[in-house]
């Protein structure tokens, strides 16, 4: 009688522990590449789904361009979300985005901050003196040539007819958060980026809005990417979308297209 309890309780033992890595085999892994800006709120949206399903989610944040390149050099990612419509373009036109996904999920707005939290505001037109403001410093920016944030921001100036005169006092970073890290730790007095990454810090204050007709708007296309293999990579992307999403962009700033 003793050999039947043993086996019988080898058992009991064994089946809760099978149960258990089968379930951990199950867990997929998720890889999104994503501008920058969308850190904050996209990280909590990643850390709710891990929550909820167990799925791990991995994201790579930086400039637009640089992701975009990097997809189109075979890096593998499930999920691109760009902070510019010419990169994600860039993505589909070398056959790497499922047909039929993509689409515009958020907008932002523009935004010229300063270090500390009580800088005093800043009326921004062709009379602006951004030199005499800046008093010898820099203006922090993104990347004008090729980061979503910093085309943007350039083709702002240039539109107030501001560029010109400040060309040669910009420090520019390789992203978005890059460039506000620099105003927040005062190493630069100003800095243009978006309304969310002011959102998402303390040590900066927004002093100006620029115009939308300034600059092209500013729009967030996602999409599932041809490597997308699982049914995890399709629940996340379609998550983007969702109402709890929605939720946690627009408490960061982020206007809701989707």
């Amino acid at each position: 009688m003793l050999l039947p309890s043993i086996r019988s309780l080898r058992l009991t033992l064994a089946l809760p522990l099978a149960l258990a890595l089968g379930g951990a085999a199950q867990a997929e892994e998720v890889v999104v590449f994503a501008a920058a800006s969308m850190k904050t709120a996209l990280d909590q949206l990643a850390a709710d789904f891990q929550a909820e399903t167990g799925n791990t989610v991995t994201i790579s944040y930086a400039g637009s361009n640089a992701l975009a390149k990097q997809i189109i050099e075979g890096a593998p990612a499930d999920i691109f979300v760009s902070a510019a419509v010419n990169w994600m373009d860039e993505v589909e036109k070398a056959g790497l985005a499922v047909d039929g996904t993509r689409k515009d999920l958020f907008g932002n707005t523009l935004v010229l901050i300063a270090h500390g939290k009580d800088a005093p505001p800043v009326s921004l037109g062709k009379d602006t003196d951004l030199a005499g403001l800046l008093a010898g410093g820099k203006l922090s920016m993104a990347l004008v040539d090729s980061v979503p944030a910093g085309q943007y921001g350039k083709a702002a100036l240039e539109s107030l007819g501001l560029w010109s005169g400040i060309e040669a006092d910009v420090a520019q970073s390789d992203n978005v958060r890059a460039a506000l890290a620099l105003v927040s730790t005062g190493e630069a007095p100003y800095g243009i980026v978006y309304a969310t990454d002011a959102v998402a810090d303390d040590n900066v204050t927004v002093v100006a809005t620029f115009p939308e007709d300034s600059h092209k708007p500013i729009l967030y296309p996602g999409a599932l990417l041809t490597g997308a293999a699982d049914d995890a990579d399709k629940a996340f992307y379609e998550a983007l979308s969702g109402d709890k999403a929605d939720a946690i962009f627009a408490a960061q700033g982020f206007k809701i297209l989707n």
